[in-house]
């Protein structure tokens, strides 16, 4: 009951939807529910729920099988996006609402963990193939499009070849590598706002390492 108070405070305390059409979506990905919560799968959820409390909005809105929020970044209407569909299914929300909106892939960035990268590293690229994750691939089979912007956060690679994948990323931080993630997650929510305003390739030269 608690939580369900908790929601509706959040949704009363949103600032009202900027004016004008969507013109971006910035998606997290990541799976719903408490289990999954602090685990590597779900950088991306991290990501925009550090980015939501820097722009003063709650992720709240149920829409498009995902958690939403509409804001303002330079000056544009942006969608909020956590996909609740778990991670393989990612993209229904994401093509529901490119479709709703009107909105192409290349007004589409995706944030989500890569476990090619440490944690505290992050990578962003302009476009490019699902890299093997499950999530990603979902939303280019359904879209037809692999040109959207997104934005790699580092969480680590298995500690040996043997590991099982899925157990990997399912994983929770240590707490040095959660203090890494939470930087890199700040730099993350400053490289959204560039691109947002047209500057990828200079988030790109500032954050890619």
């Amino acid at each position: 009951m608690f939580d369900i108070f908790k929601k509706l405070e959040a949704i009363k305390s949103n600032p009202p939807a900027p004016a004008g059409p969507v013109e971006y979506l910035v998606v997290g990905l990541g799976n719903p529910g408490r289990q999954y919560e602090g685990t590597r799968h779900n950088a991306g959820f991290l990501v925009l729920d550090k980015l939501a409390e820097q722009l003063g909005v709650h992720i709240s809105r149920l829409k498009f099988k995902a958690l939403t929020a509409d804001t303002e970044i330079g000056g544009k209407h942006v969608l909020l996006i956590k996909p609740q569909t778990f991670m393989n299914l990612s993209g229904q929300s994401v093509q529901e609402a490119m479709r709703f909106y009107k909105i192409p892939p290349e007004k589409t960035i995706i944030i989500f963990d890569d476990i090619s990268l440490p944690p505290g590293r992050l990578r962003i690229r302009k476009k490019g193939s699902d890299g093997g994750h499950n999530g990603i691939k979902n939303i280019i089979y359904l879209s037809g499009k692999d040109t959207f912007p997104r934005i790699k956060m580092g969480v680590g690679a298995k500690p040996r070849p043997d590991y099982n994948l899925a157990d990997w990323v399912l994983s929770h931080f240590t707490e040095s590598e959660y203090h890494s993630l939470l930087e890199a997650a700040k730099k993350a929510c400053e490289a959204v706002r560039l691109m947002v305003e047209g500057k990828t390739d200079q988030a790109m030269n500032q954050f890619n390492s």
